[in-house]
């Protein structure tokens, strides 16, 4: 007897319908076709002590098992509880009636209970998309899940609950989430708020402006002036996600199998700081199973990449093109996958090897033209792509004694929010253009006009400063964010010179 089940391929963060086909006959024999991987083929033990645990078994016939399209690879133990119940339906222990009509994806213990598995809502997604009656899976994946509308979704603890659920013998709920809700009430849940800090007013108002505008951005100063520590709040000031940004997000960690059990939706924009120690394929991505790394992990959220010098420069140039076309592509004999990385990049060094170059009370000891080579072990090209560098100085005992407390996040989330909202009006006809840091220089003139004063103190900034060529295009997308939160329509001279003091790292004198 021939019996088709359905189940799911993870490619990127996109899921594709697998048909697994089980036919019965005359003879002796377990085979498995369709190109499976080594845990897909294992599934057979899993398969028959998971049977033998509810007093059943494999039945000993000619079994064979083909997955289609035989073309793409199927990796993985998520096929376990697919397949076990298409040999149950051909071997007719069960009726085959309803198994056409569910996705059914899990893994089997040897015990008959059902582990969780990865990518539970693009496997939902498609599912719905293919016209699904319904969705059975692990019920700690169940509420993930279950944030697609109009599909059923059976969060399932046994085998032994499937295969009395597709016979008629057990009537199971279908698991129902308000998204929306659950969205909304933990969308302002961060664990760290700039109230808590003393001091660093110039700090703060340049994380406004990158997060106001999505602008990357460089934190250089002594060991304790609290460079990390406010990294950690920038995500507090980032406006909230959109129901779109979440669902994209939330893709990447259920493919990543990071969502946890029992969870919905990726909420709060992702902060990601992985150790300097990382390897290029962890932070872009890839392995034989190509995996989502640390870039797209933050996407739509913050990578913070503290002790930057330290990072191995292999490491930092693979950030270059990510940087610029906010996705990447990674490509194997067989396949090429991308994965959005729209990250914000937020970097912390020390000035130089000691970490007291410029400090106002202790002296530096690295010997003459040290500072500099440090400062190179970062490439110009990627200092080309972050917008704003600013020096932090230690915050001196009268603000650390202060007891009033600072302006909350919530707060300057609203200007960040405000600014964000003019920038989306602006940019409404350009496609994947959402904030200043996005603009390309085709457009760039055009909505960055300057006059004739603010052309006087960029070009006198240029040569007395010794900017470089490349920072130009930076200022004009920072002084256009510092315009947009004062709500101005053209650029300003104090915008300008404001943005031209966050260009620390590109004057010529500096660590000379």
């Amino acid at each position: 007897m021939l019996v088709k089940t359905f189940g799911c391929a993870l490619y990127g963060i996109h899921a594709v319908t697998i048909t697994i086909e089980v036919s019965i006959d005359i003879g002796i024999n377990f085979c498995m076709v369709g190109l499976p991987d080594n845990a897909v083929k294992e599934s057979q033990q899993r398969i028959d002590s998971a049977l033998r645990s509810i007093g059943l078994r494999i039945p000993g016939k000619k079994v064979v098992i083909n997955m289609a399209p035989a073309d793409i690879r199927k990796e993985g133990s998520s096929y376990d509880l697919s397949i076990a119940i298409g040999i149950l339906a051909a071997n007719e222990h069960i009726s085959d009636k309803h198994t056409g009509s569910y996705i059914i994806m899990g893994e089997l213990s040897l015990d008959g209970t059902i582990r969780p598995i990865k990518g539970a809502l693009p496997i939902a997604i498609e599912a719905e998309k293919r016209g699904f009656k319904g969705l059975i899976l692990p019920g700690q994946n169940a509420t993930e899940a279950a944030v697609v509308a109009n599909l059923e979704v059976y969060g399932v603890k046994h085998l032994r609950e499937v295969l009395e659920f597709l016979d008629g013998k057990r009537t199971l709920t279908p698991t129902r989430v308000d998204c929306r809700k659950e969205f909304l009430k933990r969308s302002a849940d961060y664990e760290y708020d700039f109230s808590e800090v003393k001091g660093q007013e110039n700090i703060k108002r340049a994380l406004e402006i990158s997060a106001a505008g999505g602008h990357n951005l460089i934190l250089i100063g002594p060991p304790g002036a609290g460079k990390t520590m406010l990294a950690k709040r920038l995500p507090s000031i980032l406006p909230p996600f959109t129901m779109q940004e979440a669902l994209e997000t939330t893709k990447i960690y259920s493919v990543a199998g990071k969502m946890g059990a029992h969870r919905t939706l990726v909420s709060v924009r992702p902060f990601r700081s992985p150790h300097h120690t990382i390897s290029d394929v962890a932070l872009v991505g890839g392995g034989t199973v190509p995996q989502p790394g640390e870039i797209s992990l933050s996407h739509n959220g913050v990578l913070f990449l503290d002790e930057l010098p330290e990072f191995k420069r292999s490491v930092l140039e693979v950030l270059r093109q990510p940087l610029e076309d906010r996705v990447v592509t990674i490509s194997r004999a067989r396949l090429s996958v991308d994965y959005p990385a729209s990250f914000m990049l937020v970097a912390a060094m020390n000035p130089c090897p000691c970490g007291y170059y410029n400090h106002p009370q202790i002296e530096c000891t690295c010997g003459a033209g040290i500072v500099q080579k440090y400062i190179n072990r970062i490439s110009g090209p990627l200092f080309d792509r972050i917008d704003i560098h600013i020096e932090v100085i230690p915050v001196p005992f009268r603000d650390l004694s202060d007891t009033r407390r600072s302006e909350t996040s919530s707060a300057i989330r609203e200007r960040v929010i405000v600014a964000r909202e003019i920038q989306e009006k602006r940019y409404a006809e350009f496609p994947r253009i959402y904030c200043n840091a996005q603009i390309t220089s085709k457009i760039l003139r055009e909505f960055c006009e300057l006059d004739e004063s603010c052309n006087m103190i960029l070009k006198t900034a240029m040569e007395k400063l010794g900017l470089s060529a490349r920072a130009y295009d930076r200022i004009l997308k920072v002084s256009r964010t510092i315009a947009d939160l004062e709500s101005a329509q053209q650029i300003k001279p104090e915008h300008l010179a404001e943005a031209i003091n966050y260009r620390s790292l590109d004057r010529e004198n500096w660590g000379n």
